[in-house]
């Protein structure tokens, strides 16, 4: 009985001192908190002072994006995966800010705009953070011009990108900006078709007995290019012609939907998706009867450059033919020489 207490004890003494490193961010190194959700690699490596940081980013054309987190948020890992996951949105956040991350219960040291030094979750309370994801849009000067607290779904987020970087606080108030120009939300679903493989998912042994070529999907609910994608280009004539062509399976990016990938490994989608790096959604990913990935595209891309990335398999291509751009230019000047109009925008 004594040593079942002793026992115990110890189990509860070794999860207050895990609890206690969660909130403090002392975890020992190689640890990671649960819910740690990996962030971009583009992300800035930041000292975390905020006064550099702004004088860099602006000497660079660009502003700076403060991003309170905490692991463990499910709405950080929704702006981590709906958002930064589709290629515009990564792509315009590159190009027009440098994102410096705050840990809303860490112990780093950050030196705000006024050169006055704290931890990581004085800085938090100093800036009244009261939700995570908080984000601060911050101008050449270091003020504050735009604060988003909590999450804000993809194509409001996108508008929010718009609206700093293009400077339009200059002209009103966020709020009327988003009342002119705000569009329709994704759909929220998964596009997934009748012909489409369904579970068990074993690809390798599709790969191996199928006559056709694999087509893998990664997608994801909120994904208006997936919408697209779905609703209009892969609808179209030509390309249903096209795509029967293949064994297609399409997966949540973010699923723990068990699979037996091509290559023979059991795993998580989620981790295989990982593990091809895909970054954006959709993306396609095409396998040959080896298990093989020959090709992939992704992101965003219209319906004449969908229709050759399937003609690029289909047909062997990528076999002698190892630059994709030349096989489309060669593509439309053949159909050019035959009096057919090419528009790569429709």
């Amino acid at each position: 009985m004594k040593q079942l207490l002793i026992t115990l004890l110890i189990i509860m003494l070794s999860q207050a001192s895990l609890v206690l490193a969660m909130e403090e961010g002392t975890l020992g190194a190689g640890m990671v908190n649960p819910g740690y959700e990996e962030q971009p690699a583009w992300f800035k490596t930041s000292f975390l002072d905020l006064g550099e940081d702004v004088a860099e980013a602006t000497e660079e054309g660009r502003r700076v994006l403060i991003y309170f987190y905490q692991d463990g948020c499910p709405y950080c890992a929704r702006l981590l995966q709906d958002n930064f996951g589709q290629q515009k949105i990564s792509k315009k956040t590159q190009k027009h800010f440098d994102v410096v991350t705050v840990n809303m219960w860490g112990d780093r040291e950050v030196t705000d705009i006024e050169g006055e030094v704290m931890t990581e979750k004085n800085f938090a309370v100093s800036m009244k953070v009261m939700f995570t994801p908080t984000l601060l849009f911050l101008n050449e000067q270091g003020k504050e011009l735009l604060r988003i607290n909590g999450y804000f779904p993809p194509h409001k987020f996108d508008l929010a990108l718009d609206f700093i970087a293009g400077h339009h606080e200059q002209q009103g108030s966020f709020r009327d900006y988003l009342a002119q120009h705000d569009p329709a939300p994704a759909s929220g679903k998964l596009h997934i078709q009748p012909e489409y493989l369904r579970p068990p998912y074993q690809l390798n042994t599709i790969v191996q007995l199928g006559n056709k070529p694999l087509l893998v999907l990664f997608e994801q609910k909120q994904c208006a290019d997936c919408d697209e994608l779905h609703e209009d280009i892969l609808q179209r004539p030509d390309s249903r012609a096209l795509s029967d062509q293949f064994q297609v399976v399409l997966f949540d990016t973010w699923s723990d939907t068990p699979v037996i990938t091509p290559d023979g490994q059991r795993e998580k989608v989620k981790d295989w998706a990982r593990r091809l790096n895909i970054q954006y959604t959709p993306s396609m990913v095409f396998f040959d009867q080896q298990g093989k990935e020959v090709f992939r595209s992704e992101g965003y891309l219209r319906a004449f450059h969908v229709q050759s990335v399937m003609e690029y398999v289909l047909s062997g291509a990528y076999k002698t033919e190892p630059e994709f751009q030349r096989f489309v230019e060669a593509k439309a000047d053949a159909l050019r020489a035959q009096g057919i109009e090419v528009d790569l925008m429709k």
